[in-house]
């Protein structure tokens, strides 16, 4: 069977995304890879055996209808007042309107991870940006620095999980403590099971991607594509990159647009 350019012979199912990852065998070195594409090389996705998670968004298909917004807010037990991942309308220089997800960037140079008094905030050996909010005193310092402003305090009790939870951990903070700081953990205590995160399994438009930069592979749960060759061939770029905060999410904008708002 002829396959065609740069596409993976094989498919992922939603509930089977690491356990396809793993026995992908790509063997790409995703770091010079995505370093060809975007012109800034990650530090990470050294070890083959441990995943380096990465986040796509196509705004060519997002519709802003917000499902992404409403399955993290269930899957985390956040209040009506917390989003993890926002849905902005935006108009371009041309007039035309368009949406825009806005999640944790999961920097590999954070500034959040560098203010942080206590060490609460901290990156794990798959690169995801994490809070222990049993470290965290609340100063609100990590919110100050992030650009994004992907950074939640949790002024009020949380809401009453729906299932109860046996043990809160950065990975799965469930609930959310009053007093800390919160946000988007791109749902590595999914990962961890072999699923997807909340939000690329609500997206209807398959507009989010899953992506781990070790085997160079990316999944709306729908479609896989090699990551890199995904980010060269779709133009994908950083979200205020200039910054040099080096972000794991990319955009794709189409051809040429600058994102801003």
């Amino acid at each position: 069977m002829n396959e065609k350019p740069g596409k993976i012979p094989w498919e992922v199912t939603r509930r089977g995304f690491l356990k396809t990852l793993g026995a992908a065998g790509i063997g790409v070195a995703a770091a010079s890879a995505v370093e060809s594409i975007v012109g800034a090389a990650p530090t990470a996705a050294t070890d083959s055996e441990t995943h380096q998670w990465a986040f796509v968004i196509d705004l060519r298909k997002c519709d802003g209808c917000e499902e992404c917004t409403k399955a993290c807010q269930a899957t985390h037990a956040l209040a009506k007042d917390q989003r993890w991942i926002n849905v902005y309308k935006i108009k371009n220089s041309t007039g035309t309107e368009f949406f825009m997800p806005r999640l944790c960037m999961q920097c590999e140079n954070p500034p959040c991870l560098r203010v942080c008094p206590t060490g609460a905030t901290y990156a794990g050996r798959d690169g995801v940006v994490l809070v222990d909010q049993n470290l965290c005193i609340g100063c609100r310092t990590c919110m100050a620095a992030c650009p994004y402003e992907a950074r939640y305090f949790n002024w009020k009790e949380p809401p009453t999980p729906l299932k109860p939870v046996a043990q809160t951990m950065p990975e799965f903070p469930v609930p959310q403590k009053k007093g800390t700081v919160g946000k988007c953990i791109l749902c590595v205590h999914y990962a961890n099971q072999g699923k997807l995160p909340a939000c690329v399994d609500a997206c209807s438009m398959e507009a989010l991607y899953i992506g781990d930069m070790t085997t160079d592979v990316a999944t709306n749960g729908h479609e896989t594509v090699k990551l890199s060759k995904f980010l060269r061939d779709n133009d994908a770029v950083h979200f205020r990159e200039e910054l040099g905060t080096r972000p794991r999410v990319w955009y794709i904008a189409g051809h040429g647009q600058k994102l801003d708002y």
